[in-house]
């Protein structure tokens, strides 16, 4: 059945498993098991499954469309925008209804079950009963709250989509569609107030602005792509049947106030409106004609009966349009937001009208990511700003003693026969690490760890420039102006950016690796004597020839023995910080204090949404329990600054009373390399502990890189196929117009030749 008013189509989309992206992300990107949410991913599914299907003008989809529009509001605290699912919706307005839309977008989401719903109010208000003051009053209530979803959708939802919105959501059209939903809830109004018998003036400021919010729409409709000509030529003739309403209202109440010239005036204008609302005739449905017609014809026998009266008893002036007084306006409706759609939250709860909140145990995205900034804070302060600097005052002392050739100088002398205990310590530290089996097995992984990252990084980077071939051969073929879509490193500029830094990364790090090796290279046959047997390092170590000191060099060995086990001590005692500190550090679970700010937060700003730059404050007043670790740095190297001078002065002094002395000269060079040789092992043991760790890191960058350029290649790839077919399409319409052309062009030039030929009659 015809309807003099309209409604807006429901949007169609697929079946998707919302919870099973949301289930992969929690497994990969939190550490809390996607089997504690269970029953929430279950209830995320039907949820989408009742909003996607309530697609009859019932009240039970609202609560329907809104419990399922509040959780995805909800869920955008807690995971990105980009979960994982490409959502496909039809639009329903415009001329592209049956090509779907595709965006992996939670916002893209909640703009359609939105906009259903403010499609679920327009069609609740067609269905109801306007032959009654109860129905109009309904009908006018939901055309508000449809034009005030509208209004929320085009002022907080589309804008923070950070993707190109639909064409039957752009600006132009959300704003036609506004003012159309209030046009017709200003008209039930104005319907109720002719039912209701109001005075005429009152009734012709209903009408008029009746016929200004038509007029807005259509005007906003014009400039959309999505808005379609039929609807534009029914607001059309409603902005000027309206206008012709008000003026004949008018003339009724200049009839009461006896203006009987105005009233003449006022009806000829009406009647002029109500034929170019006419001239629409042959676009709008029969119930827009009749009403028309039925308009027409009251205002012709009005208007024939007030000239006579006029001309006849009158005899008052007609006045020109032109110096009649402009109606006022009566609007009696606005846009009205419901509060589950523009503050959602408040209405989810344990004892929440639209339900208890989804996935409530799980982290927040914001504080998961605030949590990474505060862990790659507090090991960058840990570890590059303290630790790293202790382990420095420690390699001083050692080049230090190195260069002192300490200890094995004064090994030789406290031990002029077999092996000293701190050399034989050495080994059999090395023996139980298994030595070289260990460095070889290190090397090993981390160099599998290295190719596993090269490979994930090279398939992006194929990935990339296969997708630039693709584009360039289609250049190629169709030509510049008709392949015109821009290149794929100028569409994204940051994902063709990575490639050059990880490339770095990847190379900075094959430098350090031959570093490493070279080091290894350089000690290896001293490492394997340290982890082979006591007999063989007693070969290598060659006895002194004198076996007693004489009491001066016996009393400054002491004195330099005991500035050793100081610095033994000292080293030992930072071993031990260092170690407190990583325990710290790594005790340090930052996720409960978090939480509990952003509770603060979210309470103190409820309009905004918790961001991860809104905890500065906290990681700064949280790393402050550091300072007293970054203060020992201080104290470790001034301590240290004056056991190595001290070091310096007894060492001279041992070296000053052993001159001359030669006879234990090739025993120390033979300890102080195997002393060397124990701490190059440590230190490449260290430097391949880091690049493993740096590897691993490196594993989480470059599979995002690649699954970035997965992304975007198959975008583009879809994008290409879309254009290619067009363009396709497009030639072959042109190449049958030319065939079309070819066999006109033939048929007329072999009837010229017919017509050349000349006639024989038969004899």
């Amino acid at each position: 059945m015809a309807s003099n008013i309209l409604f807006l189509p429901f949007r169609r989309t697929h079946n998707v498993s919302l919870a099973q992206a949301i289930k992969q992300y929690i497994s990969t990107k939190y550490d809390q098991h996607p089997d504690m949410f269970a029953k929430d991913l279950e209830t995320i599914d039907q949820l989408r499954n009742g909003a996607v299907h309530a697609l009859e003008p019932h009240v039970s989809g609202i609560r329907k469309l809104q419990a399922y529009a509040a959780q995805l509001v909800w869920m955008g605290g807690k995971f990105p925008i980009d979960i994982g699912v490409d959502f496909v919706w039809y639009p329903a307005l415009g001329y592209n209804t049956q090509r779907p839309i595709s965006q992996n977008n939670l916002r893209f989401e909640l703009a359609n079950i939105l906009y259903n719903l403010a499609a679920m109010y327009s069609q609740l208000a067609v269905s109801s009963n306007r032959s009654s003051s109860d129905g109009l009053k309904a009908a006018c209530n939901y055309f508000c709250l449809a034009a005030g979803v509208i209004s929320h959708l085009k002022t907080a939802i589309v804008p923070e989509m950070r993707s190109t919105p639909p064409e039957d959501m752009d600006a132009m059209t959300l704003e036609s569609l506004e003012h159309l939903m209030l046009a017709q809830a200003q008209e039930c109004f104005w319907q109720k107030a002719v039912k209701d018998g109001l005075k005429d003036a009152s009734i012709a400021k209903l009408a008029a602005k009746v016929s200004d919010l038509y007029n807005d729409a259509g005007d906003w409709g014009i400039k959309s792509d999505s808005v379609s000509s039929e609807w534009i030529h029914h607001m059309t003739a409603k902005h000027h049947h309206f206008a012709a309403a008000a003026q004949y209202r008018a003339a009724c109440d200049c009839l009461e106030k006896r203006k009987y010239g105005e009233e003449v005036a006022r009806l000829r204008d009406s009647l002029n409106c109500v034929n170019e609302a006419l001239a629409e005739a042959r676009y709008v449905n029969r119930a827009v004609q009749s009403d028309l017609n039925g308009l027409k014809t009251k205002v012709q026998e009005d208007l024939k009966r007030a000239e006579k009266d006029n001309d006849m008893i009158y005899l008052i002036p007609v006045p020109p349009k032109s110096e009649l007084k402009t109606l006022d306006r009566a609007s009696m409706v606005a846009a009205r937001i419901p509060k589950e759609v523009s503050d959602p939250l408040s209405f989810i709860g344990d004892h929440g009208e639209l339900g208890k909140p989804l996935f409530s145990r799980l982290v927040p995205y914001s504080v998961h990511v605030a949590a990474g900034i505060y862990a790659e804070r507090r090991d960058r302060l840990v570890n590059h700003t303290i630790i790293d600097q202790l382990e420095s005052l420690t390699s001083r002392i050692q080049e230090l003693l190195r260069s002192l050739g300490l200890p094995g100088s004064l090994q030789a002398l406290e031990k002029p026969l077999g092996l000293p205990p701190g050399l034989v310590s050495h080994a059999e530290e090395i023996r139980q690490q298994n030595g070289m089996d260990r460095l070889r097995k290190a090397i090993i992984d981390t160099e599998k760890l290295k190719n596993s990252d090269r490979s994930v990084y090279q398939e992006g980077v194929d990935l990339l420039r296969s997708e630039a071939s693709e584009d360039e051969q289609m250049r190629r073929r169709y030509g510049t102006e008709r392949w015109s879509r821009p290149a794929a490193h100028t569409v994204n500029p940051k994902l063709y950016g990575q490639i050059d830094t990880i490339s770095g990364y990847l190379d900075q790090a094959a430098n350090s690796d031959s570093l490493v090796q070279t080091k290894l290279k350089e000690s290896e046959s001293l490492i394997r004597l340290l982890s082979g047997r006591d007999r063989d390092l007693e070969d290598y170590v060659p006895s002194s020839r004198r076996a007693v000191m004489p009491a001066k060099v016996e009393r400054e060995a002491s004195k330099l023995r005991g500035c050793l086990n100081e610095v033994s001590r000292l080293e030992s005692r930072r071993k031990r910080k260092i170690e407190t500190l990583r325990s710290k550090a790594k005790a340090d679970d930052v996720n409960s204090d978090l939480l509990r700010e952003a509770g603060r937060l979210e309470r103190e700003y409820p309009m905004q949404k918790v961001e991860a730059v809104q905890f500065e404050d906290f990681f700064d007043k949280r790393l402050e329990r550091y300072n007293p670790d970054k203060a020992t740095v201080g104290e470790e190297q001034q301590e240290q600054e004056g056991i190595m001078s001290h070091l310096q002065e007894v060492n001279a002094a041992f070296v000053a009373a052993k001159k001359g002395d030669s006879s234990s000269k090739e025993r120390e060079q033979a300890l102080q390399s195997l002393e060397n040789a124990y701490l190059k092992y440590k230190e490449i043991i260290s430097n391949l502990d880091t690049g493993r760790k740096f590897y691993n890191d490196l594993a989480g960058i470059v599979a995002r890189f690649r699954d970035d350029c997965r992304n975007f290649v198959y975008q583009r790839r879809a994008e290409a196929s879309q254009q290619e077919s067009e363009l396709a399409n497009a030639m072959a319409r042109l190449d049958l117009q030319k065939q079309n052309h070819s066999r006109e062009a033939a048929l007329r030039q072999q009837k010229q030749q017919e017509n050349l030929q000349p006639q024989y009659q038969a004899q």
